[in-house]
């Protein structure tokens, strides 16, 4: 963490950093491997984007994004395979959150990153099946973070909830209860790594 900082990170390099083996899925490599405070550790530097893309296609996009622009950039990657989920047709930009579930007038937004949104869309189905609606967002930059989509889909909806592969405290869930208790006081409940 110093190193970069110090070396990238406070010196505007234009370095590009491929975090692997993020979250909890590792496969055999166990908990010396699993990275779980990484967003956390990352998004508080200044001046870095963070981007969790959800499967191998977005990653591919994320990948060519922050080959074109200038300054750090952080890319979290998990280990073992995950379900495709997006397209190479599905659109992808920094600092934008997309919609990949709406039901008919929703009652939660389910804010998800990385692999963790194909889980989020299978809860998505099965509320819906159960009479519960939601909204699920693809939270694939952290930082710049869409806080405009994130407003504008709780104003609907009055309550979130987050999910990831992280730890609550400073990653996606902390991110969220960050910019709703200074924008939009929401009940949000985090789904993560509980400390």
């Amino acid at each position: 963490w110093e190193q970069i900082r110090t070396t990238i990170v406070y010196n505007g390099a234009n370095a590009k950093i491929a975090g692997h083996h993020a979250g909890i899925m590792t496969g055999p490599d166990g908990a010396t491997h699993q990275a779980t405070e990484d967003i956390a550790i990352t998004r508080v530097w200044p001046n870095i984007r963070v981007l969790v893309p959800c499967d191998a296609l977005e990653g591919e996009r994320a990948t060519i994004l922050a080959g074109n622009v200038i300054g750090p950039v952080y890319l979290r990657f998990t280990r073992d395979k995950t379900p495709i989920i997006t397209t190479l047709e599905t659109p992808f930009e920094e600092g934008r959150a997309y919609t990949y579930w709406l039901g008919e007038n929703p009652q939660a937004t389910i804010f998800a990153t990385g692999y963790m949104l194909y889980y989020a869309l299978l809860a998505a189905k099965r509320l819906d099946e159960e009479g519960i609606s939601t909204e699920v967002l693809n939270i694939a930059s952290i930082k710049p973070f869409d806080v405009k989509a994130a407003i504008e889909s709780v104003k609907k909806t009055r309550a979130a909830v987050s999910v990831e592969d992280h730890q609550v405290t400073g990653g996606l869930g902390g991110l969220l209860a960050e910019v709703f208790s200074e924008q939009l006081p929401t009940p949000l409940e985090r789904i993560g790594l509980q400390d």
